[in-house]
């Protein structure tokens, strides 16, 4: 991009500053989009930092500011609406908000995602006891729809046959909608003692036993099995880095599984450095030998 140009220059510094955000925020993410190839690289920072933005207002660093909760609607709202006005007309005075609509403009990034997204986002606002219809409109804009907008950065510039799209479409929708309930088991405890919420249906207070655990352990098992059946279908430059991060994620849920249920609420289970890395160079063999 030519720095020649005002508007040129003004996006490439939006570009990088979203691109911190992802460092700062996730480990697991920020090495996962060390992998991918430099074309995706900043679009994907810049989804994930609008992302974190909205995130940042429902989840409590908003309230920690001092915002009410209808102070935190009308943020949300804002965010929204601007980001809705710098898609249509190519500028926003958000360096973030700007970067993500030149990815959305220049990456065909449909608008029934960001739309579900937002939904979401608002549904934090008010309190959180899902019935199992709640909760499934819920994974699906607050993590379907973001893997969706991330598979129209690994497409862009490739035509992609109606079948072969919805297969992509359903693997980058059953990896976020992973990714999410993965985070829902492992904060159980945060989510409820400091947001008072209850993400899975049928807890609403109560414990997490070892069948509501097993139940929603073999759910997540299934999304991820269903992401990696895709991964083949992408670009070959992207399939290192969303094998690595769904190889992290299965990681993660293995370790969560041998937690005792009674038990999930009061830990934060991780997946250390070092197994991250040796994930990341199996997934580079897989990649690199792959047909």
């Amino acid at each position: 991009m030519s720095r020649s140009s005002g508007l040129a220059l003004y996006g490439s510094t939006a570009a990088e500053t979203a691109a911190p955000v992802i460092r700062r925020y996730s480990d697991s993410f920020r090495l996962a989009t060390a992998l991918f190839p430099r074309r995706a690289r900043a679009a994907i920072a810049a989804i994930y930092a609008l992302v974190r933005i909205a995130d940042e207002i429902v989840d409590g660093t908003a309230g920690e500011a001092g915002l009410a909760p209808a102070e935190q609607r009308a943020r949300l709202d804002e965010l929204e609406a601007e980001t809705s006005r710098a898609i249509a007309t190519g500028f926003s005075a958000n360096l973030v908000v700007h970067a993500f609509a030149d990815v959305a403009r220049e990456c065909r990034i449909p608008a029934e995602p960001l739309r579900a997204f937002f939904a979401s986002m608002r549904r934090d606002l008010d309190p959180v006891d899902f019935d199992d219809a709640e909760y499934r409109g819920y994974i699906h804009g607050s993590a379907e729809a973001v893997g969706l907008m991330c598979l129209r950065v690994f497409l862009a510039g490739r035509e992609s046959g109606a079948q072969e799209l919805a297969v992509l479409e359903a693997g980058a929708a059953r990896l976020g909608a992973a990714f999410q309930k993965v985070n829902f088991l492992r904060d159980l405890g945060d989510d409820r003692a400091r947001l008072g919420r209850d993400y899975f249906p049928g807890i609403g207070g109560g414990e997490l036993d070892e069948t509501a655990k097993a139940s929603i352990v073999a759910d997540i098992r299934g999304d991820l099995e269903a992401a990696r059946q895709a991964i083949p279908m992408l670009p070959r430059d992207c399939r290192l880095a969303v094998r690595v991060a769904t190889d992290i994620f299965g990681q993660l849920l293995r370790r969560i599984e041998r937690v005792p249920a009674a038990r999930l609420g009061g830990v934060r289970v991780s997946v250390p450095a070092s197994v991250k890395t040796a994930i990341a160079m199996r997934g580079a063999l897989r990649t690199w030998v792959a047909p």
